[in-house]
């Protein structure tokens, strides 16, 4: 007898989820019908913002497997512009809308792999969903902006949050050749960084020539009379806009699972087991709208990031298909950058640290990425934190220029294998003049970091 595996979702962890139990189950075992509510599927959501900026010429070099190509080559039945408005858990159904032509249908399931994803957070202010304001999650929200920016010409950008998503789009509205303001009620650019950190990102930005209005908040937005942006309201006065892009991160768009009575944890995401179940018979959740867990804070988290979503959805995709995987959490690892300069993170700062139960030690040292002799050495900033007494690695932060920002893949592989800062500072890496000093930048922050722990006790 065949099985039904609805998806409901078309990006990263779901398509990744229903290619997996393709390889383990043909057609005559288990049909798979996925419906996607956007136009794409398998997109490249992380390079938006460089598409926007003109780095990336065509919006289809975004796109990794079209909905035509799971169809033909894999039969798994995608519907695009279907959007799931419900979910019966006990009928084992999902009520599915044509957004063309405003039809509703029900489908049954055997198996239901939720992979909604996440949604932008937009600061409940007036006008807040004035034409003129956009998120940029999909890539019919880019092409959204993009249309914007070819038909109104727009001279002042103004970008509303200065996480991740927040700066990418900064950058992007300076390679366009707008005037760039960015509000962020926090004192500091990417909160999830240490202060220490933060003021240097912050500080780069503003010799980019952005303008930065830190620790302020949104009051709402102002029109013209034709309904679109005029102006962002602040708690420091107004500043005028063309177009304004939300980059206050996202939350997990876990909306259709809580309606349907399927549990949510604190973070907001769908809870799982490790092998992606709910707790709710035949349901199972990946991706940006699942909760997942912090291998060093020990609690859940939702982190929406396409890394975690591809493995996510590959481990449900296994399970769904009959065989068995658990996925092992996650450190929070993310790396960016702003016109020149690299920014990444892993694991825990040091207040996080703290609030997560840890007695931390911090060190923070400066070097260059290559021999300092060598020609385009550049400059390179690590924090380290580590646990004081054991001397165990909990979480680095870098900024630097080109060749700074992937050394913290060294330091996510030493966190994820629980080691100290002493046995990092012991590891053999590679050296030679053009691509790193006699003693790296990771050794060297590893060092300064197993001084102070000593010094500590």
């Amino acid at each position: 007898m065949t099985e039904r595996l609805v998806v409901i979702g078309g990006d990263a962890a779901g398509m990744s989820a229903a290619s997996q139990a393709r390889r383990l189950k043909g057609p005559e075992e288990l049909e798979i019908l996925a419906f996607e509510r956007g136009s794409f599927t398998s997109y490249a959501a992380c390079g938006i913002p460089y598409w926007i900026g003109g780095l990336i010429d065509e919006r289809d070099e975004l796109v990794a497997r079209a909905p035509e190509v799971f169809r033909e080559r894999q039969s798994i039945d995608v519907r695009t512009g279907h959007e799931v408005v419900a979910i019966d858990t006990d009928a084992r159904t999902v009520v599915v809308e044509d957004l063309a032509a405003g039809e509703r249908t029900a489908h049954g399931y055997d198996q239901l792999l939720i992979a909604t994803g996440a949604t932008p957070l937009r600061p409940p202010v007036p006008g807040i969903d004035a034409d003129g304001v956009f998120g940029v999650q999909t890539l019919d929200h880019g092409q959204r902006v993009l249309d914007a920016l070819a038909e109104r010409q727009p001279r002042r950008a103004v970008v509303i949050g200065a996480g991740y998503i927040g700066i990418e789009m900064a950058e992007a509205m300076l390679l366009r050749g707008l005037e760039v303001h960015v509000v962020e009620m926090a004192e500091q650019p990417m909160s999830t960084l240490d202060p220490e950190i933060g003021a240097k990102v912050a500080d780069a930005m503003r010799r980019m020539g952005m303008h930065l209005h830190l620790g302020v908040a949104v009051e709402g937005i102002e029109t013209g009379e034709d309904g679109w942006l005029r102006a962002v309201r602040t708690a420091e006065g107004t500043l005028e806009a063309d177009i304004a892009v939300l980059g206050t991160g996202t939350r997990p768009f876990s909306d259709l699972a809580r309606d349907a009575g399927v549990p949510i944890g604190p973070s907001q995401g769908i809870v799982t087991d490790r092998r992606q179940r709910t707790p709710v018979e035949g349901v199972w959740a990946a991706g940006d709208c699942a909760e997942t867990f912090h291998r060093v804070a020990q609690q859940p988290v939702s982190i929406a990031l396409g890394t975690i979503a591809n493995k996510q959805g590959r481990i449900a995709g296994l399970n769904l298909g009959g065989s068995y995987a658990a996925f092992p959490g996650v450190l929070g690892t993310a790396i960016t950058k702003v016109c020149e300069v690299e920014i990444a993170r892993t694991g825990l700062g040091e207040q996080a640290a703290r609030d997560a139960g840890f007695a931390p030690v911090v060190a923070t040292i400066d070097g260059t990425t290559r021999a300092h002799y060598y020609p385009d050495a550049k400059p390179i900033t690590i924090r380290t934190v580590a646990e004081q007494g054991t001397g165990r690695l909990l979480g680095a932060q870098l900024i630097g220029e080109e060749g700074a920002a992937k050394r913290i893949d060294t330091f996510a592989t030493a966190l994820w294998n629980e080691m100290t800062v002493e046995e990092l500072l012991n590891v053999d890496l590679s050296y030679a003049p053009p691509f790193s000093p006699v003693w790296d930048p990771v050794l060297i922050a590893a060092r300064r970091a197993d001084s102070a722990v000593r010094r500590h006790g």
